[in-house]
């Protein structure tokens, strides 16, 4: 671990130990959007925001997953809206500024990726993966700016171990988390002082995506999920809830002087 990031262990773990009326309330009267907010760390963190006060807007593809997730507590609200497609941007943001009319926390977690070979992979499949993994938040972030710099906001986009770790199969969804990491650190310096822009690299992750985003079936899934708690020092997968905490603290007031910055959330594995 860094220099850098054991600080912000430190002062996540200060944080932590506020009393809860300061806790359940450090996010009142804030608004969050999070893209991918029907399952895994998107729904976690938007579970997690609404506990601590803010109204937040998940947005998605399948419409009963994103009120499943809504119904869960009364601060969350969901959109329909397909992150791959370029002109959900200006939806995105034209619905949360219409309902509650600012715009504090855009948190870029719809993702896209493949488990596959360079002579596998199809030309369809690496355009959806840079669509999502590249394209989208940079639309989307674009689009935000004017609302996120009235309230003084910030980006946190959800990247992936896999941008600085090479693997096999995984050449262009590691090389896109890569390309996102590397924007994260150049909108953190083109877009101070007034927006903090930060990302959160995780680990292997029990979110869903080996047999959702990746296509793997249940055996694949399992095989692949055993070697990587083999391998993970702290001995497990993450959970979605590893992962929110810490888009959470970085949104939080407690991170004020913190931008530019990829934090690994791996289980000592990175």
């Amino acid at each position: 671990m860094s220099l850098g990031q054991r600080y912000i262990a430190f002062l996540l773990d200060m944080h932590s130990k506020s009393n809860s009326i300061e806790v359940n309330s450090i996010m009142e009267g804030k608004t969050v959007v999070i893209t991918g907010g029907s399952s895994g760390i998107g729904k976690a963190t938007a579970l997690e925001f609404a506990q601590q006060g803010a109204k937040v807007l998940i947005t998605g593809r399948r419409a009963a997953t994103l009120d499943e997730v809504a119904g869960m507590h009364e601060n969350i609200s969901s959109l329909v809206a397909d992150s791959a497609d370029p002109a959900s941007a200006e939806l995105i943001i034209d619905t949360v500024i219409s309902k509650w009319g600012q715009l504090d926390v855009l948190v870029n977690n719809a993702g896209a990726g493949a488990n596959a070979l360079l002579e596998e992979i199809s030309k369809e499949k690496i355009n959806e993966i840079c669509a999502l993994n590249i394209l989208a938040p940079s639309l989307l972030s674009a689009a935000s700016l004017p609302h996120l710099r009235k309230t003084k906001g910030c980006i946190i986009n959800v990247s992936s171990i896999a941008g600085h770790m090479p693997a096999k199969t995984l050449s262009h969804y590691g090389g896109s988390k890569a390309a996102l990491d590397y924007m994260t650190r150049v909108w953190a310096l083109e877009l101070a002082p007034d927006v903090r822009v930060n990302a959160v690299a995780p680990g292997p992750t029990d979110s869903g995506a080996l047999t959702g985003m990746m296509g793997l079936s249940e055996e694949q899934a399992k095989h692949i999920e055993d070697q990587e708690r083999a391998a993970i020092p702290l001995g497990r997968r993450g959970v979605p809830e590893d992962i929110s905490h810490w888009i959470v603290f970085l949104a939080g007031p407690s991170a004020s002087w913190v931008t530019g910055q990829v934090i690994g959330v791996d289980g000592g594995l990175g």
